[in-house]
């Protein structure tokens, strides 16, 4: 191999990942309903893309204090949601379910302010 076919794909990144598992899913859908109910959907999709770039190093810290927080929390939940912090489309995925969710929520608002003003009628 000459240097220079090894400087080509030097940085290349693997973009064929499986998709998450229904165990991430699931906890990525519990996760953005809490931050929808309390409103904060706003705040944390500006959180999850300016700290896009390190996913995976906050990752790789969440599996150094996992036995830490083990003693504290449930470890599986936690692990499970550090190993789906490691892929590079975590983010996407959250902020997708984030933004879907708030939708939801609003209209769900909107439906329940109308009726609301309906019944007063």
């Amino acid at each position: 191999m000459s240097l220079k076919s090894w400087l080509k794909h030097a940085f290349a990144v693997d973009t064929d990942t499986a998709p998450p598992t229904e165990k991430e899913l699931v906890l990525v859908e519990r996760l953005c309903q809490e931050v929808v109910r309390r409103h904060m959907t706003l705040p944390a999709v500006t959180l999850l893309q300016s700290a896009r770039p390190l996913n995976y190093l906050g990752s790789q810290l969440m599996q150094f204090f996992l036995p830490f927080v083990s003693a504290v929390t449930n470890a599986d939940e936690y692990a499970i949601m550090a190993k789906f912090l490691e892929r590079r489309d975590s983010v996407d995925i959250l902020c997708d379910t984030l933004e879907r969710l708030d939708q939801q929520a609003t209209q769900r608002d909107k439906e329940n302010t109308a009726s609301a003003s309906e019944e007063s009628a």
